[in-house]
C-alpha cells in the first residue's frame, strides 16, 4: 500500500450514529418547503431525519468530500427527488451551491468532525488504536497527508500544531521525539513514539489530542470552518438558520463567537448610537447538550454542543 495514497475501497460502512438528531433537525427547520444544507453529510443520518421533516416542494443538498460518505449517504437516502448530494469541502460552500440558492437558503447544519466511518476504518490513519497508513485525510480533496506532517513538518510547526490544534501541553516533548524518530510510518509506530514520552496516567488523552492536532491541520478544520461562517451568510435568507454541533473547544469558540458578533473575535460592533450591528443573532441563549440517555448509547455524543443562530435581515458577508 502507497502510504500517501488514500484507500478508499471497502466493503462496510460504518454507519455514524446522528448526534443530538431530534433536537438539530427541530432546530434547523423553520420553513417546511424550504431549502436546506446539510453541510456535514456523512453517512446521510442528519439528512435522512430532514428529509423526513420536510415537504414536498423542500429541497435538501448533502455535501461532503469523502466519496464513501456520499455513496454510503445516497444508498441510505435512496431515490428522493428533493436531496441532491454535493462532492466538495463545506469551507467553499458559496461555490458548491448552485447560484440560485443564494440567499435562499433557509437552513444550514453542520455537524462537525470526524466520523465513526473514518476513524473505525485503519486505512484512513484517523486512529491511534488501529495500525494503519499516516493518512488523516477526510477526502481525496486534501493535499497534505498526515505522514507529511509528522516526517517532513520543522520543530517549531510541529511543536505549536500539537499544543495549538491538540491542546497538547506537552507538545514540546512530543515534537522533539517525533523528529528523532523518524521516519514513521504508521498510526501504530506515531502511538509507540507518542506514548514513550507522555505521562502513563493521561496517556490515552495525549494521543487523543495529539492525533486531533495532526487531523486538524491535514484537513484545515478551522479555516474551513471560518470560511462555512462567512459563506453562509451569502446563501442564507434573512431568518435562515445555522445549527452547529462542535465537539471540542477550538470549534465551539470559533461557532459562539460568529454566532454572538458576526466575527471571529467576539466582539459585536456597534453604530454611531451605540446599538449593536451584527449580520447574525444566536437563538438558543445556553448550549443545548446530549441527554444522559443518548451519552450512554453513542460515547461519541458525550463532548457535543449544539448552538443554533440565524441571519438578521439585511445581514451579509
Amino acid at each position: 500500500m502507497n502510504r500517501k495514497t488514500m484507500v478508499l475501497e471497502m466493503t462496510t460502512y460504518h454507519q455514524h450514529i446522528p448526534v443530538l438528531l431530534n433536537e438539530s433537525v427541530e432546530a434547523l427547520i423553520t420553513d417546511e418547503n424550504g431549502i436546506y444544507v446539510d453541510g456535514t453529510l456523512g453517512g446521510g443520518g442528519h439528512s435522512k431525519e430532514i428529509l423526513d421533516h420536510l415537504g414536498e416542494n423542500a429541497h435538501l443538498y448533502g455535501i461532503d468530500q469523502d466519496d464513501e460518505a456520499l455513496k454510503a449517504a445516497s444508498a441510505y437516502i435512496g431515490d428522493d427527488s428533493r436531496f441532491t448530494p454535493i462532492k466538495g469541502n463545506f469551507g467553499y460552500l458559496a461555490t458548491l451551491l448552485p447560484p440560485h440558492t443564494h440567499g435562499q437558503i433557509a437552513g444550514i447544519l453542520l455537524d462537525l468532525g470526524v466520523s465513526t466511518h473514518q476513524i473505525k476504518e485503519p486505512e484512513r490513519g484517523f486512529s491511534f488504536q488501529e495500525d494503519g497508513p499516516l493518512d488523516m485525510r477526510m477526502g481525496n480533496l486534501s493535499g497534505v497527508s498526515a505522514y507529511q506532517v509528522v516526517n517532513e513538518y520543522d520543530y517549531e510547526k510541529l511543536r505549536d500544531i500539537i499544543f495549538h490544534y491538540g491542546e497538547e501541553k506537552q507538545s514540546r516533548k512530543i515534537a522533539s521525539t517525533i523528529i528523532d524518530a523518524r521516519p514513521i510510518e504508521t498510526t501504530g509506530e506515531l502511538q509507540k513514539v507518542v506514548s514513550s514520552v507522555v505521562n502513563k496516567r493521561f496517556e490515552v488523552k495525549s494521543l487523543a489530542r495529539v492525533f486531533q492536532g495532526i487531523r486538524i491541520e491535514v484537513n484545515r478544520e478551522l479555516e474551513m470552518l471560518e470560511n462555512v461562517m462567512e459563506e453562509s451568510l451569502e446563501v442564507l435568507k434573512p431568518g435562515g438558520r445555522i445549527v452547529a454541533i462542535s465537539y471540542h473547544s477550538l470549534e465551539d469558540r470559533i461557532v459562539k463567537r460568529f454566532f454572538k458578533a458576526g466575527n471571529f473575535k467576539g466582539k459585536v460592533e456597534k453604530d454611531f448610537y451605540g446599538n449593536p450591528i451584527s449580520p447574525i443573532k444566536p437563538v438558543n441563549k445556553q448550549v443545548i447538550t446530549p441527554t444522559k440517555e443518548e451519552v450512554s448509547v453513542n460515547k461519541a455524543a458525550r463532548s457535543a454542543k449544539l448552538r443554533i443562530a440565524e441571519k438578521v435581515e439585511g445581514g451579509e458577508s
